[in-house]
């Protein structure tokens, strides 16, 4: 049923062209209000990496799709441990502990009512999002490794 090179059948990849956007949005809906609901950069990161997971499974690996490559993602994976620690020292800078929150509050229950926490889950999502891709992608390459061994 799964070529490398091809991917999944002709079904599976009209569906994932529709249904891909839709995990997507659903992982940036987490990450946003993480703060008011139960969610957050962790989960929204894990159903963001499962999206970008989701299409090189349909399309193939070796297929041209836009899904970050091995050295973006160790970029945005560090990207996210700067913003994070970033945000502490910029706390401590200001005579704060860190990771204390130094943006002003807003309405209770506003998308925008918990200072540096929705940064901080952008931050996390970032780091855990290009992790568990980087993951699933090493070990795609050591399996495809193994197999040119075997041949």
């Amino acid at each position: 049923m799964m070529n490398d090179k091809k991917g999944m059948t002709l079904i599976v990849k009209t569906i994932t062209r529709f249904t891909v956007w839709l995990i997507m949005l659903y992982g940036i809906y987490l990450i946003a209000h993480g703060h008011l609901t139960p969610g957050g950069g962790f989960v929204g990161g894990l159903v963001i990496a499962l999206s970008f997971i989701h299409l090189t499974l349909a399309f193939g690996k070796d297929k041209e799709v836009k899904v970050p490559g091995i050295h973006l993602s160790h970029s945005l994976e560090a990207a996210g441990v700067l913003i994070y620690i970033g945000l502490g020292i910029v706390a401590l800078l200001a005579g704060l502990p860190f990771l204390t929150n130094f943006i002003g509050k807003g309405t209770l229950f506003d998308l925008f009512s918990s200072g540096t926490i929705p940064i901080l889950n952008f931050a996390i999502a970032l780091k855990v999002s290009t992790g568990v891709f980087l993951a699933y992608l090493l070990l795609v390459l050591i399996e495809h490794e193994d197999e040119e061994e075997e041949e």
